[in-house]
């Protein structure tokens, strides 16, 4: 007749880790924290400060902040708005610099 065979359920244990075995190895390098006095930080924070450059005239922050809104707003689309602000800017560095060697355009 039908029998069905059973197997044994083996037991686990949860403080052998259930049959497994796992060997783990940890480093610890030794690593030295720096310590940095407040003279340094503000020694490297005005170092870095100059290098920046300096912000631009009110009138381009307006002009290029304009367009970026005309832009999110969907009235003109990105390309649109990267051709006219990238022109733009050429246009006007071109002026600086010729303005800055004595040739007027």
């Amino acid at each position: 007749m039908g029998r069905t065979a059973e197997t044994p359920q083996q037991e686990t244990h949860e403080r052998d880790g259930a049959g497994l075995h796992l060997h783990m190895r940890t480093l610890h390098p030794s690593v030295p924290v720096p310590y940095l006095t407040r003279e340094e930080l503000t020694r490297t924070a005005h170092a870095a400060t100059t290098r920046l450059p300096s912000t631009p005239p009110v009138k381009d922050l307006a002009f290029y902040g304009g367009l970026g809104a005309l832009t999110v707003a969907g009235a003109l689309e990105w390309p649109v708005a990267m051709a006219i602000g990238g022109a733009t800017w050429l246009l006007r560095s071109g002026r600086k610099e010729n303005q800055d060697a004595g040739v007027l355009m």
